[in-house]
């Protein structure tokens, strides 16, 4: 047995060689969890279909009447199970639908893997499974398969819910992450941060003059209205892990195009924002749950935005900035005073188990 992993024939190793046993910034969202996915998920399964990188990947082959299916899988280990605004099993049905969302399908079927700790309460995993079947209601899909797997006392944290979805794309729409063009305007649904900052209150016993609950939401329906206002909708993302920087940075590597933004036009609650102060972080890093990012051509931007404003999930809405063909790959904030700072990805782990 090897003491140290063998790099040898790995995809750019030197990221991975740095850290040589997965540490919690895997999986956050930022640069560790990027490079791991790129230099040896990616790199090792190669193919057609995960190489479209999204938040579901569209199977052209398997098209009916010339729609095409999407497909996505999700892993949810958030902690607390119970947070200001929504629970784990909640958050896995909406994030589920949200993926397929991202790439304008209509989310039709879902599965549902539950690996539960011996000693979790009943009356816990009862609460969590109900507050799935609302989300599914809410969402109008169906759970069509499924898988419980029960591990010893202290190894399963309660409880993880691995999710599968499966939904149909139009066949008029074409969303990908490489459609950003110099000149889209960039829209985001509504205030930035609120899950992540909802998530760290309770840990941290934080108390606001109002409560900050998540945002956790199916945004199916918000994107439907969109794309009934625009078919021509050129890039989606929801901004979880990571935030709205490590959206706007994925989509601006992808694309090969510069991105800027006016951090004053997006819209942060003052409480979010007040935290943050408070606890040295950067909304644009927060994670969110019911939040997404959109490039829109800029003749469609307007209607856009007013359909989006007109939405329960997008009544706070906003124009926040514009691809651009200068500095490509690279995302810049204008800020408050007149100056600019370039927005990064995370490097690691800002806020653990937040999904």
């Amino acid at each position: 047995m090897m003491d140290t992993p063998n790099f040898d024939g790995w995809t750019c190793p030197i990221p991975l060689k740095n850290y040589p046993t997965i540490v919690m910034g895997h999986g956050a969202g930022g640069k560790m969890m990027n490079d791991l996915i790129r230099h040896l998920f990616a790199a090792e399964f190669q193919n057609e279909f995960l190489g479209q990188l999204g938040d579901s990947t569209v199977l052209e082959q398997l098209a009916a009447d010339g729609q095409r299916i999407a497909f996505t899988t999700d892993s949810f280990v958030v902690s607390p199970l119970f947070f200001p605004g929504g629970d784990i099993g909640e958050l896995a049905i909406n994030g589920t639908v949200n993926d397929l969302a991202m790439s304008g399908a209509r989310p039709l079927y879902l599965s549902a893997g539950f690996i539960l700790e011996e000693g979790l309460p009943m009356e816990t995993l009862g609460r969590i499974v109900s507050s799935m079947a609302r989300a599914c209601k809410a969402a109008d899909v169906q759970i069509a398969a499924g898988d419980t797997k029960v591990v010893n006392k202290g190894h399963g944290d309660g409880i993880y819910i691995n999710t599968t979805g499966i939904g149909l794309v139009p066949s008029n729409v074409d969303i990908r992450a490489t459609n950003a063009k110099p000149g889209d305007v960039i829209l985001v649904s509504g205030t930035m941060g609120d899950h992540g900052i909802a998530i760290m209150s309770v840990r941290e016993g934080l108390q606001f003059d109002s409560a900050i609950e998540s945002d956790t939401a199916p945004l199916h329906g918000l994107v439907k209205a969109m794309l009934a206002a625009s078919v021509n909708l050129h890039c989606l993302r929801d901004a979880t892990r990571g935030g709205l920087s490590a959206v706007l940075n994925e989509l601006a590597d992808a694309s090969g195009v510069g991105i800027e933004f006016e951090e004053t036009k997006v819209p942060v609650r003052a409480e979010v924002s007040a935290a943050c102060e408070m606890l040295g972080l950067d909304p644009f890093y927060i994670a969110n749950e019911g939040k997404l990012v959109a490039f829109v051509p800029e003749e469609d931007a307007g209607k856009v935005l007013s359909v989006m404003q007109n939405h329960e999930f997008g009544s706070n809405a906003a124009i926040i900035g514009r691809v651009v063909e200068q500095h490509p790959g690279l995302v810049v904030a204008k800020t408050a005073i007149g100056g600019s700072r370039v927005v990064d990805l995370p490097a690691g782990e800002l806020l653990p188990r937040i999904c």
